[in-house]
């Protein structure tokens, strides 16, 4: 077993160096050996935190495949934009390099199986670092379905309620990669926030698998009144007309007939939530109001929508779960609420120990795929599109 992790970070926008500074350069157990990225300002501003932290200065470039070769590094740490990811990842594996590769969609189901192919002719672990999936609630709500509170799950849902529209259509200012792909692109592009913990609950490739799905896209209108509004002097934005719906809908069917609902809304004003929901026959968890309603328990009050249901706050004492009483206990620490250190903690300690990430390979595809899925079927007016099985088979004995 390693006593410490060498890391090569790669992609130094907003996510990488956020990481770097809160996250990774907080751990004792981790060494920053170079840093990675296409801009000068962002690569030399990582490496000036770098050595101050850590009184080491890493390697500094802009071509990812130099980190790769640096024969003393174990790890790469990918926040680089979404078309990059997969690339990435692929060549850390072929470099025998764990690779913890940022969320994203996927442009296409080739670049998925490239993932499942790498990995499994290479057996070098690729983690997509999904935080939700270690939210305190998220982890309680996993904690209660495992219990039997909420009976047999029917239906999960959640989504990306994100006003998103400053960061868009600022995206030449701020070099973020989210305006292209507005520009061009119309599908569930995030899914993963939402779909990651839902995809732990119903056991997605460890007994279940999802089968197939259904896209529609509303009109796009939310980014062109806020760049008239907001941007006018843009002449090319000023002309602009998105692809991107403004409301994106997904629903998808499991092998074990439940169904899962997504909605990406980020070019509309509202407030952030995920959104996410869990429906069962004993009862729900229900996340814009922090609640859960139980058969049984809560019954005279079904007519009303928030102040008499049970809170999450209620719960905590009986569900919380193990892995957030002992974070708790030893102090919450990093980005996202405390999300960001557990799932970066998780994937070090695999790379410590030479073992398989919680979130795999598998994971990866399967819920990146969800992307490229609901772009062909908004393009087919909302037909339905197989989701392929990326374990093969795997998924009905994998635990």
């Amino acid at each position: 077993m390693k006593d410490k992790v060498r890391i090569g970070m790669i992609g130094l926008g907003n996510r990488g160096s956020s990481l770097l500074k809160d996250v990774i350069l907080s751990m004792n157990d981790v060494e920053v050996l170079a840093v990675c990225d296409l801009y000068e300002d962002r690569r030399e501003a990582a490496a000036k935190l770098v050595e101050q932290v850590q009184s080491l200065k890493p390697a500094v470039t802009s071509d990812y495949k130099e980190v790769l070769g640096i024969a003393q590094i174990d790890a790469v740490v990918i926040a680089t934009s979404w078309e990059a990811h997969t690339d990435i990842a692929v060549a850390a594996m072929e470099a025998g390099k764990y690779a913890a590769s940022e969320v994203g969609g996927a442009y296409s189901l080739q670049e998925c199986w490239r993932l499942v192919e790498t990995y499994e002719r290479t057996k070098v672990p690729v983690m997509i670092m999904e935080n939700c999936c270690y939210g305190r609630d998220e982890m309680m709500v996993m904690n209660m379905v495992k219990q039997g509170v909420f009976g047999e799950i029917v239906h999960c849902a959640g989504g990306y309620h994100h006003d998103l529209r400053d960061e868009i259509a600022f995206g030449k200012e701020n070099r973020h990669y989210r305006l292209k792909n507005y520009m061009h692109r119309n599908g569930e592009n995030y899914p993963t926030h939402e779909l990651g913990p839902i995809a732990q609950i119903l056991k997605i490739n460890r007994g279940n698998r999802m089968v197939s799905l259904v896209s529609m896209a509303s009109k796009a209108r939310g980014l062109k009144e806020y760049i008239q509004r907001e941007k006018s002097g843009d002449a090319e934005l000023m002309n602009t007309e998105f692809r991107q719906g403004d409301i994106v809908t997904t629903i998808i069917n499991c092998a074990h007939g439940e169904t899962i609902t997504l909605t990406l809304d980020t070019t509309l004003p509202r407030p952030y939530s995920r959104g996410f929901t869990v429906r069962g026959t004993k009862g729900m968890y229900f996340e814009d109001n922090r609640s859960i309603y139980l058969d049984g328990v809560h019954d005279q009050y079904h007519i009303e929508w928030k102040s008499q249901w049970g809170n999450v706050e209620q719960f905590r004492e009986q569900y919380e779960h193990p892995l957030w009483k002992k974070y708790l206990q030893e102090g919450v620490r990093g980005g996202h609420d405390g999300m960001d250190y557990l799932v970066f903690s998780a994937f070090f300690e695999c790379v410590k120990q030479g073992t398989e990430p919680p979130l795999d390979v598998y994971d990866m595809a399967s819920w990146m795929c969800v992307t490229a899925l609901s772009e062909e079927s908004i393009a087919l007016g909302g037909q339905p599109v197989p989701i392929p099985d990326f374990t093969n088979g795997k998924w009905m004995h994998r635990e």
